[in-house]
């Protein structure tokens, strides 16, 4: 035991002690908001009830019922604050602090003595107790050895002697470890942190951030962030501890809906949802690409990212290249210099019909756009016809209004109607009944022409689908048919989408969310040049920090990190780039990585955590029967002391077969595009479902070179090995592919099914 830990646990209890009446007092005061926010619904809920037939009962109801719904929002405010509070509480009473630092700020002839936690705590007189990790102050002992140190201060660097580092492990109020340190976060703590088992849901990183991690974190001066991380090296959880950071740091202009995570898979999402809500933050808008793409195409079926991996292996040479050609930057600055030409009679305008009958021919829309001046851009240009179209809309409602057929409809209407079209209005509120009878029947034209009006208002005078047809017959014409076949089956290729949605805003002048500040993308090696640009596009006043591993590229070739860096600062015109290397591994026990390291031509760059767990099994097999019978033994020994265990494959199909041979003898799941949650027992899935996620078991079958023939399997493989934090197995199903076949054998175990000649 170190010598000064009673006193620092007599200090933990004092500490603890003053969480526990914070926790009451904010009991309390949430109970009340609880309360007056159930209050206050039941009152918006009498008021909106109140007999409104009448007008001045009307006017007095509307007045209330306003009033109401600002209480009732003032009140759900309150108790979402009080929530926080409550849950930040909780978690600091079960481990109050990790941290102390002890400083001599300059001028000073005592030094301080600092607590880091999860959360800043005051006591009654406004003392700190704890410093939030975030804390500018709180960066000495993340990136301070002994000795003089500077840190980062709303008022600018400050400089000051770190003259002790300590860390801890508090359990439920009580030290179970402490030492003093020069390091970041000591070995002894890591190793128990990182020891622990895999578990439903990632936990936040702010006990054990490393010094590479910090400055990920803490980074405020870069527009766009590459952070190139190695399998199991802490970037995602970097990611989220940065997200936290920023919303502590720039809180008086940032909120978590300014910030938006593309995530690789739904099992991500849910698998990252309780990092910031366990450091009392609210979690960022998160989606995945398919759903990002899916809510801009209504109507059409749009390829997924694992759809398009399927499909990868079918495809021709030929069709790669086209595919690869549209997947590139040079494709969408070819659009943009279609966009730029486009002459009036280019532009592929379309009728707008009411119930089947022309309203707005297309001619009338051309004619309109080309009366133009030719010299204004074409979004002026697109934006003028659409407010011609709308004010020829109502010049048409004011001429309906009218008619002696409409004048009548209005004569034949029911009260109920009669007063639902008034609205707002009250009857006598016009001077004349011709005025109010007017006013009715326009309503009921606005009504009926409302879809003319939805129409305009959202483009739909334009053919989009048409008009990148057209692109693509003079820019790319072998790729024109397959795009229209897709098309008359309600089908759009992954490659499309981006170009498409491009094409469509260039020439509107809409589509694009100037609120977002700040947008993350995980496994960025996956996307596309031509999707980072439209995603710049739509968010572009967003800062860009990207985070992925070039070695686990599933879709596009294995690329350097500084030759993306450079190509993604010129395709995202970036002012200032950044990238920073993650080379240390975390995830797995030295073993796994030390195999992992071995399948990479560049593995030597990755350095491998000291933590030490059995060697991965190789068991070599000749045929299918042997293959299926060690894994159903494999499953069946990790399952005596694990309660979940992953079978990563290649593919959908592998997964499907497997999941056949398996579900009658475990209790297995295969899991798709469609699962949110990871569930126990056997779990079967394919490999781009795996991306991002950690298990203590893994096990990939069929590592036969039928499987793997070739070094484009590299990227699979790593991917594979290295979501295991524990236990890794592999699996032949004949001759053993010939990346594996590279691996130094002392760097594994073997089994064989068979006798070796």
């Amino acid at each position: 035991m170190h010598p000064e830990q009673p006193a620092e646990q007599v200090r933990v209890d004092k500490v603890e002690q003053v969480i526990a009446e914070h926790l009451t007092t904010t009991e309390l005061a949430h109970a009340k908001a609880k309360a007056e926010l159930s209050s206050v619904e039941r009152n918006y809920v009498q008021n909106a009830r109140i007999n409104t037939l009448e007008v001045d009962d009307r006017m007095e109801t509307n007045a209330e019922v306003q009033q109401q719904k600002q209480l009732v929002a003032k009140n759900v405010a309150d108790e979402e604050i009080l929530n926080r509070q409550l849950t930040t509480l909780k978690q600091l009473k079960k481990s109050p602090y990790f941290g102390r630092i002890d400083i001599l700020e300059t001028g000073e002839s005592q030094a301080e003595t600092l607590y880091i936690g999860t959360a800043s705590l005051v006591d009654d007189h406004q003392n700190f107790l704890i410093y939030d990790w975030r804390a500018p102050i709180s960066s000495i002992y993340y990136n301070g050895t002994l000795g003089q140190v500077e840190y980062e201060t709303p008022g600018g660097i400050q400089s000051a002697e770190l003259k002790k580092k300590r860390q801890f492990t508090i359990v439920n109020g009580q030290i179970t470890n402490m030492f003093d340190t020069n390091e970041t976060v000591g070995d002894e703590i890591l190793q128990s942190v990182l020891g622990q088992q895999s578990d439903e849901y990632m936990r936040n990183i702010v006990a054990t951030i490393q010094r590479e991690q910090n400055d990920i974190i803490r980074d405020t001066k870069h527009d766009l962030l590459l952070v190139q991380g190695v399998a199991g090296s802490g970037k995602t959880s970097a990611i989220l501890q940065r997200i936290a950071f920023l919303l502590y740091h720039s809180r008086t202009s940032l909120v978590a809906d300014q910030i938006i995570l593309f995530s690789p898979n739904r099992l991500f999402s849910h698998y990252i949802s309780e990092v910031l809500p366990s450091l009392g933050e609210r979690n960022m808008r998160q989606l995945t690409l398919a759903e990002f793409l899916s809510q801009r195409f209504q109507g059409l079926q749009v390829e997924s990212l694992f759809e398009r991996y399927e499909r990868k292996e079918s495809l021709s040479l030929g069709n790669q290249a086209l595919q690869a050609k549209k997947e590139a930057a040079a494709f969408m600055s070819e659009l943009e210099k279609y966009v730029n030409a486009l002459t009036s009679s280019k532009l592929c305008f379309t009728d707008i019909l009411l119930d089947g009958h022309v309203f707005f021919s297309k001619e009338e829309i051309y004619e309109t756009f080309a009366s133009l001046p030719a010299a204004m851009k074409i979004t002026h240009r697109f934006l003028e016809t659409k407010n011609l179209l709308i004010k020829r809309l109502k010049h048409r409602i004011n001429q309906e209004a009218q008619s002696e057929a409409v004048l009548e409809q209005v004569d034949s209407l029911s009260d109920a109607k009669y007063r639902k079209y008034l609205g707002t209005k009250r009857r006598g509120a016009f001077q004349e009944v011709a005025a109010e009878v007017e006013y009715i029947a326009k309503q009921i034209v606005k009504e009926r022409f409302a879809v003319i009006y939805d129409a305009i208002y959202n483009n739909h005078f334009i053919d989009i689908y048409e008009q990148y047809a057209a692109f693509l017959t003079t820019h790319l014409p072998e790729a024109a048919a397959t795009f229209n076949q897709n098309l008359e089956y309600h089908r759009l290729a992954l490659e499309d989408a981006a170009p498409l949605l491009y094409l469509r805003d260039l020439i509107t002048g809409e589509g694009q969310n100037n609120t977002i500040a700040h947008l993350f993308i995980d496994e960025v090696q996956d996307y596309s040049s031509a999707q980072l640009i439209y995603l710049k596009h739509v968010f572009p006043k967003a800062n860009l920090t990207l985070l992925g591993d070039g070695e686990q590229a599933l879709f596009n070739p294995l690329m350097q990190a500084q030759t993306m860096l450079t190509k993604l600062a010129t395709s995202l015109d970036a002012k200032k780039p950044r990238l920073i290397a993650l080379n240390k591994s975390y995830r797995s026990t030295s073993e796994i990585t030390n195999f992992m390291k071995a399948l990479l031509p560049d593995g030597d760059k990755v350095i491998a955590f000291s933590r030490p767990g059995p060697k991965p099994k190789l068991i070599f097999t000749q045929n299918a029967a042997e293959s299926l019978a060690s894994l159903k033994k494999e499953v069946t020994l990790r399952l005596t002391d694990s309660k979940q265990v992953a079978l990563i494959t290649k593919n959908l199909a592998e997964s499907k077969y497997l999941y056949e041979q398996l579900h009658r003898d475990f209790n297995t799941h295969l899991l798709t595009d469609g699962d949110r949650a990871l569930p126990s027992g056997l779990i079967i899935l394919p490999i781009y479902l795996a991306k991002g996620l950690e298990f203590d078991n893994v096990i990939s079958y069929d590592v036969s070179a039928s499987n793997y023939p070739d070094e484009e399997s590299i990227g699979i493989l790593y991917t594979i090995c290295s979501r295991a934090m524990h236990n890794l197995t592999l699996i032949t199903n004949g001759p053993v592919a010939p990346i594996l076949k590279k691996v130094a054998p002392h760097l594994y175990t073997s089994q064989h099914t068979f006798k070796l000649s």
